[in-house]
């Protein structure tokens, strides 16, 4: 792209800003580099959402190390850490906190719970009952709890990273559709090849490097850096290609229930987070192309008889991806 006098109005991301932005993602997954092996596309996804003030879904068979990201991600940008193991018995109290009476002041005080802290991890999170995951709604959409008609403003930055595990489904309770898309991506760590799985076992064969992890940022960066992502320059044909995948969805005869404007706005945020995650202060088609799996896979509904046929959401926005025309201006060709 060229750079243009017209298009950079002082509203606009500078580029010395999106070179502090990517400086900070590099310590930040540099950090997370000591604990987590050859995920450095997951990290950095983790790092998208963050800087968009989204939440995460981490979708993996168990012992691959999800629990884990989660807490070096916290400690690597200073964060407070939070383990929430949902299961059927939990209460939306637990989660949320309680008022309890104090009989020295002769009044309800209310006591946060662990949703009170900047990275929550939400584990197994479909165990609990629609009632307990219902509870997250307001916490994730608005940044705070209301517990006896008084509202509790949550910690910032705050995240939920929730996680669940999609091959067994006895005694789950499936999360739905409109609690699903109030999730800025869907991730998946997968195995570790066999090079990485050695250097797994060669890092652990004393202590967990978890142990040593430091931060290299604080909460305030981070701040920060959410608070100039919405700077970078969106150029009127990457916007109009993100509104065009997305409608894709709702018009494809594979699909029942197609992406939501929330998954326009969620692609559109997160390109501009991992814009700025590599130095730059605009938006690239690629950026959309490179989240679009992540931020739209979990929002669409297959028909059933697709299903059958072996399609998979992930295979369709792929597809789409790759047959949806992006008609750039002068400037960007």
């Amino acid at each position: 792209m060229q750079e243009s006098e017209t298009r950079s109005p002082d509203n606009w991301l500078h580029r010395q800003d999106a070179e502090r932005i990517a400086d900070l993602g590099e310590k930040i997954m540099g950090d997370i580099s000591q604990v987590i092996v050859g995920k450095e596309r997951t990290v950095e996804l983790l790092l998208v959402a963050l800087l968009s003030r989204g939440h995460v879904l981490l979708e993996d068979v168990p012992g691959v190390g999800k629990t884990m990201l989660a807490r070096a991600a916290a400690i690597s940008w200073g964060g407070v850490f939070q383990r929430v193991q949902f299961t059927p018995d939990l209460l939306p109290s637990d989660v949320m906190g309680v008022s309890v009476f104090d009989q020295k002041h002769q009044d309800f005080r209310f006591r946060p719970g662990p949703i009170f802290a900047n990275l929550v991890l939400a584990d197994e999170i479909n165990r609990a009952t629609p009632r307990t995951q219902a509870s997250l709604l307001e916490c994730m959409a608005e940044g705070q709890v209301t517990v006896d008609g008084v509202s509790h403003q949550l910690p910032r930055p705050f995240m939920v990273l929730a996680t669940q595990n999609p091959i067994e489904y006895e005694g789950t309770f499936p999360l739905p559709e409109a609690q699903l898309d109030r999730f800025f991506l869907r991730l998946r760590l997968g195995y570790p090849s066999f090079s990485e799985e050695l250097e797994v076992l060669a890092r652990l064969r004393e202590d967990h490097p978890i142990t040593t992890l430091k931060p290299v940022v604080q909460p305030e960066d981070i701040l920060q850096a959410q608070a100039l992502i919405g700077r970078v320059y969106v150029e009127s044909s990457v916007a109009e290609y993100i509104v065009r995948l997305v409608h894709s969805t709702r018009n494809h005869r594979d699909v029942s229930l197609g992406a939501s404007p929330r998954a326009s706005l969620a692609l559109m945020r997160g390109s501009q987070a991992r814009a700025a995650l590599q130095g730059r202060e605009f938006v690239l088609p690629d950026d959309v192309k490179a989240l679009a799996t992540a931020v739209l896979a979990h929002r669409i509904l297959l028909r059933p008889e697709s299903q059958l046929r072996g399609i998979t959401p992930e295979g369709l926005i792929e597809q789409l991806v790759d047959s949806v025309p992006i008609e750039l201006e002068e400037e960007l060709a």
